[in-house]
């Protein structure tokens, strides 16, 4: 697939397209799940489209606009092509790159011909992200998180929608932590104040895509999508409150739209799996759980038999943290540790991993990822978390030596009602 290259640098195509077209790509773009040597590239066209991505290192691309007679080694996939069954939305993975390598890549862009060749094919954005250093090398690496966007009607208000993601942005993060409540398709976002299209709750499949597209109608979003990687999974407004996804007939759609409108890597062995690792250098590996598709309701009583995690999600965790050679061993889990919440109408049982008085919660599972922690004497362990909507750092000592084992972040909301 080729398009006009009038008047730029040879080998580097379409340098004018700096952002995403919102007439070819509405949603913008996201780069996400980046390892030392792939990512995956989000994106969506305005009904079916031929795309093809074109990339190389930054350092090429700025030498090749430097020399006229140079040639950047760009890179190209194999062509795409989007259709109405994933709500014309792809996640095309690139792979064969170098570890700690900051790349630039172009989406172009064609409509579909009679015979599925690409025609009138242009540069539709342009984004930029680094690789992840190789698990031998110490880097510093820095990144940010949170979650619950668009909560309790603080949804999408004028261009920039939700200006905190340029804060995050000026930050320059090597990458994000999206912990969930990526959308609240359970609440509706009325207009005014708020911009309209979001006046709804969802429990199909095409009104949960909806919420989607709504959110990714604020430009801070997009802005941020292009040039920071993300790593994104669920919690329950996804689906809706405080869901436990073995039993709730709404999750199989809540998932798929989850799917199709973030870049989210598929396992070899499950096309549903949603909890991975992540290594990032010598220093840190993050291990990001599913709390939600697997958990036992939150009203059983807590034992043997409840869980959050499932089993096989359950015994990767605790062999992940025996096994991992990391310096730091960061646990991502949507609901916090010790924070009781939950109890809401509808819905009884505490939500998160903590119970309360005469309100179980899942404190026999959490039991069983402490005394791994403690028994194999695993170093630097640290669980980030969101949920709840306000911020805390908590210091646990469970075996009351005096000396804390682990620690606990809790931060967010992005923008929802204060908890």
């Amino acid at each position: 697939m080729s398009a006009s290259r009038e008047g730029l640098p040879p080998g580097s195509p379409f340098a004018e397209a700096a952002t995403a077209s919102t007439s070819l790509l509405p949603q913008g773009i996201a780069v996400g799940d980046v390892t030392s040597q792939s990512a995956l590239l989000w994106l969506r066209t305005d009904g079916p489209m031929v795309v093809q991505i074109e990339w190389a290192p930054v350092a090429a691309w700025d030498l090749a606009s430097k020399m006229a007679t140079a040639v950047a080694p760009v890179a190209r996939t194999p062509l795409f092509t989007t259709g109405p069954e994933t709500d014309f939305t792809l996640a095309i993975p690139i792979e064969g790159l170098t570890p700690a390598t900051r790349y630039r890549f172009y989406v172009v862009v064609g409509a579909k011909g009679s015979e599925g060749a690409p025609t009138e094919a242009r540069a539709a954005a342009r984004g930029e992200f680094t690789t992840l250093p190789d698990a031998k090398s110490h880097v510093p690496v820095t990144f940010a998180w949170s979650g619950d966007l668009g909560g309790q009607g603080r949804c999408r208000r004028g261009a920039a929608g939700y200006p905190i993601f340029d804060v995050m942005r000026a930050q320059q993060p090597d990458f994000f932590l999206f912990l969930g409540d990526t959308i609240y398709g359970d609440d509706l976002c009325s207009s005014p104040p708020n911009e309209p299209g979001a006046d709804f709750r969802a429990t199909t499949l095409a009104e949960y895509r909806a919420r989607h597209r709504d959110q990714r109608g604020a430009e801070a979003m997009r802005r941020f999508l292009e040039t920071t990687p993300v790593y994104v999974i669920w919690d329950d407004h996804e689906v809706r409150n405080d869901f436990a996804g073995p039993f709730d007939s709404q999750m199989s759609a809540g998932r798929q739209a989850l799917r199709e409108y973030w870049p989210i890597s598929v396992g070899p062995d499950d096309s549903h799996r949603l909890y991975r690792t992540v290594r990032a250098g010598a220093d840190l590996e993050l291990f990001i759980l599913d709390t939600r598709q697997y958990r036992s309701r939150n009203a059983d009583q807590d034992g043997p038999a409840k869980t959050m995690l499932g089993e096989s999600q359950l015994q990767w965790l605790l062999n992940g943290l025996t096994g991992s050679a990391a310096t730091w061993k960061v646990i991502v889990s949507s609901v916090p540790l010790s924070i009781p919440k939950g109890g809401v109408p509808g819905v009884s049982g505490n939500d998160g991993w903590a119970g309360g008085p005469g309100i179980p919660g899942f404190e026999r599972e959490r039991q069983v990822i402490v005394d791994r922690i403690l028994g194999a004497r695993v170093q630097n362990v640290v669980f980030l978390a969101g949920d709840v909507h306000y911020v805390q750092a908590n210091a646990y000592d469970p075996n009351w030596d005096g000396t804390p084992d682990f620690h606990e972040f809790v931060a967010g909301p992005l923008s929802a009602a204060p908890g």
